[in-house]
C-alpha cells in the first residue's frame, strides 16, 4: 500500500500530511498529539487504508513539515480545528472520521463538541473530555502532579533550548521513558528527532500549551451543557499512563451520549505504538458497526 506524501493549503496555511487508501473512500482524519507527528499512525495508516478508507494523517500546524504561525494566539482551539475542517474542504468532504491522540483527541473533541455536523464518528486515545480535567483537579492532587508539565511548557524563551538541549534529549525520554520498552525504536526517535529539529518546530509545539491562557480559548469547557458530545464516540485507554488518571476516561463520559470505553491493561499514554493489533482492531470494529453501545470492558 502506497503512502503519499502530501502539503495542502487549508485555512491560510501549508499543512502537510501523509495520504493512503482510495480517493472515493470514507475520510479518515488522523490527529496526532505532542511531541509526534503524522509518522505516529504509522501502525494505522495502512491497515485503514486496506479496510478501503481514504486516510489522512496530518502534521498538524507548528509541527514538522507543516507551517509554524508565529504568536499563540494562532494555536487555540478554534483555530486548529479549524484547519481540519479546512483539509475536509480541500478534498470535497462535508463529514470525517476523526481519530485522535493526546493533543489530537483535545482538537478532536473540540470538532465533536462544536461541529458535530462534520464529525461521522470520534475515536480518541488517552486524551479526556476538556471540561473532565478540571474536575477531576478538584479532587485528584495526584492529577495536578502529573499534570504539572504542562505549566512548564507555558513559559518563555529558554524551555526551546532546554528541550533541544543534548540532542533532543528530554523530549526522546518523553516517549522511551514513558513507554513500554520497544514501543519506540532507535529509528523511530531519530525520526523525531529530524521533525523536532525543523525551524520552529519546538516554538510551534510550545504554542499549543501556551494557547492555554489564551481568552476564550477553553473557557467554554467551564458549561456542561454547551459542551455535550452526541456523535458516537470510542474512548481507548492505555490503564498505565503516566500523565493521565484512568479516572478521566471514565469522567470523559459523562459529556458522551453516545459512547464506548475501552481499557487496555498492558499499555502506557502510547498505546497505539505498543499495541497496535489491539487498537487497530478495535478501530475496525467501531467504524465496521452501524450501532452503539454505551459503555465498554478491558482488553
Amino acid at each position: 500500500m502506497r503512502v503519499e506524501q502530501l502539503t495542502v493549503k487549508a485555512n491560510g496555511i501549508n499543512l502537510h500530511m501523509a495520504a493512503a487508501g482510495p480517493n472515493d473512500g470514507e475520510l479518515v482524519i488522523l490527529l496526532h498529539g505532542f511531541p509526534e507527528f503524522w509518522y505516529g499512525w504509522k501502525e494505522q495508516i495502512v491497515p485503514l487504508a486496506e479496510q478501503g478508507f481514504r486516510v489522512l494523517a496530518l502534521d498538524q500546524r507548528g509541527y514538522n513539515l507543516s507551517d509554524k504561525p508565529e504568536g499563540a494566539d494562532k494555536y487555540v482551539l478554534d483555530m486548529l480545528r479549524d484547519d481540519v475542517l479546512s483539509v475536509m474542504r480541500v478534498f470535497q468532504r462535508e463529514k470525517a472520521i476523526i481519530i485522535g491522540h493526546d493533543w489530537g483527541g483535545v482538537v478532536g473533541w473540540h470538532l465533536a463538541v462544536t461541529r458535530p455536523e462534520h464529525v461521522e464518528k470520534f475515536i480518541v486515545i488517552n486524551m479526556p473530555h476538556p471540561a473532565s480535567m478540571p474536575k477531576i483537579l478538584a479532587t485528584e492532587p495526584l492529577q495536578w502532579f502529573k499534570s504539572s508539565y504542562m505549566a512548564f511548557f507555558q513559559m518563555q524563551d529558554a524551555l526551546e533550548r532546554s528541550l533541544a538541549a543534548n540532542d533532543y534529549h528530554r523530549l526522546a525520554m518523553a516517549l522511551t521513558k514513558f513507554s513500554q520498552a520497544g514501543a519506540f525504536s532507535q529509528l523511530d526517535v531519530d525520526h523525531y528527532k529530524e521533525a523536532w529539529a525543523k525551524p520552529g518546530a519546538l516554538t510551534g509545539m510550545l504554542n499549543w500549551y501556551r494557547a492555554l491562557t489564551e481568552k476564550d480559548n477553553i473557557s467554554m469547557y467551564g458549561k456542561k451543557d454547551s459542551v455535550m458530545v452526541h456523535v458516537p464516540t470510542k474512548i481507548i485507554w492505555g490503564i498505565k499512563d503516566q500523565f493521565l488518571l484512568k479516572k478521566l476516561a471514565q469522567k470523559s463520559t459523562e459529556f458522551c451520549t453516545d459512547y464506548e470505553l475501552v481499557y487496555i491493561d498492558d499499555a502506557t499514554h502510547w498505546v497505539h505504538h505498543e499495541q497496535p493489533e489491539i487498537v487497530n482492531r478495535l478501530i475496525k470494529e467501531f467504524l465496521e458497526d452501524k450501532s452503539q453501545v454505551a459503555e465498554g470492558a478491558g482488553v
